[in-house]
């Protein structure tokens, strides 16, 4: 995989770093050796390569692994950021003028362990990370072409996939990701499913077209008992009577003098996709969206003058449930049942093996 890395800054100047195993430096078409630390910076011909004395300019940087289980340590200078590690090989480009291209060319399992790690954390059963795994391989096989016009496959932000690091500090992760290794998830025409997942579901996930207004069969309503008391399973918060009230006059024309207190007073036993009646016209992800709510699964009463919202579940509720998915790991369900409770008539294939992948 070729993965953007560091796209939330314009990198002019960073420093990389051996830290396992050893790497050699190839500049343009030039062998420079074993490598072992230097510094790279922006040059209107490329990318300055500064080792000591040394100084070059490239139009592409490759450091390779020249074994398996090399790490790099990679950190920007300017502007300023705290180091990551990477496993397998970096490659650094000019891109645009105006900063430096990180690319990290990366085993797809070493990679999806970095994910799995930056996305769920440490402490969980084996049996949600592989569940993560079959997600994440999913994603990333399917989004593959994502930022193809950049130059590389997928970048490292959350609207990807979060990676952070290379795998640090949860040795379960490697072996998840090891014994799921090429298993993704397909619907019944074959195509791969788009693995959506939230925090916490609230006991009823949500139906796609409530949050992106297309359906999607795998990705229906229901019932998830196993969220239900986890950590982020019910919210409250109080927004003024007065912002409440401006809001949906402003954006949706609806009024006090019309609807009288009803516009204060909501009750959502079940996941709706809209305030009070859908004639209204106020969609709940928008009042998510405006109040910073955690999710649109909310009731809400007038208490003086403030609107006070009591909630569940953390996330748009699409998909998989993170913190039920964790509690029915550690009930005994495989990574294989956790996955067909949250995405409706799916298959689990191995990619390596299917035709239709390669």
């Amino acid at each position: 995989m070729r993965i953007g890395l560091l796209r939330s800054i314009k990198i002019r100047n960073l420093t990389i770093t051996t830290q396992e195993g050893s790497y050699t430096l190839y500049g343009d078409s030039t062998n420079l050796g074993t490598f072992q630390t230097a510094n790279f910076q922006i040059h209107d011909q490329g990318v300055k390569y500064i080792s000591g004395s040394v100084v070059h300019v490239f139009k592409k940087v490759m450091l390779v692994a020249n074994e398996g289980n090399c790490a790099l340590k990679v950190e920007s200078i300017a502007p300023g950021s705290k180091a990551h590690f990477y496993r397998d090989n970096i490659e650094l480009m000019m891109e645009g003028g105006q900063r430096i291209r990180v690319v990290n060319i990366v085993d797809m399992d070493n990679y999806l362990a970095g994910v799995i790690e930056s996305e769920g954390g440490g402490g969980q059963h084996v049996e949600y990370y592989k569940v993560q795994a079959l997600m994440s391989r999913t994603y990333a096989l399917k989004n593959r072409d994502r930022h193809k016009k950049e130059g590389f496959a997928l970048c490292d932000a959350v609207h990807c996939q979060a990676y952070h690091n290379m795998l640090r500090h949860t040795p379960s992760i490697e072996l998840a990701v090891r014994e799921t290794s090429g298993k993704v998830m397909v619907d019944n025409t074959g195509m791969l499913v788009t693995t959506y997942f939230s925090a916490n579901c609230g006991g009823q996930t949500c139906d796609a077209s409530h949050v992106w207004n297309t359906s999607v069969p795998y990705l229906e309503t229901f019932l998830d008992t196993f969220c239900i008391h986890t950590r982020q399973s019910t919210w409250t918060t109080r927004v003024g009577k007065y912002a409440w009230q401006n809001y949906l006059e402003k954006e949706f024309g609806v009024t006090e003098m019309e609807y009288g207190d009803l516009i204060y007073n909501f009750e959502q036993l079940q996941r709706k996709a809209f305030f009070i009646h859908p004639s209204l016209g106020v969609p709940l992800r928008d009042l998510r969206t405006k109040f910073s709510l955690k999710s649109t699964y909310f009731s809400s009463h007038l208490d003086g003058q403030e609107v006070v919202l009591n909630g569940r579940g953390f996330g748009h509720g699409v998909g998989l449930c993170q913190e039920g998915a964790m509690n029915m790991a550690k009930l005994g369900y495989s990574y294989e049942q956790i996955a067909h409770f949250y995405f409706n008539n799916l298959q689990i294939i191995d990619s390596s093996r299917s035709q239709f992948f390669k």
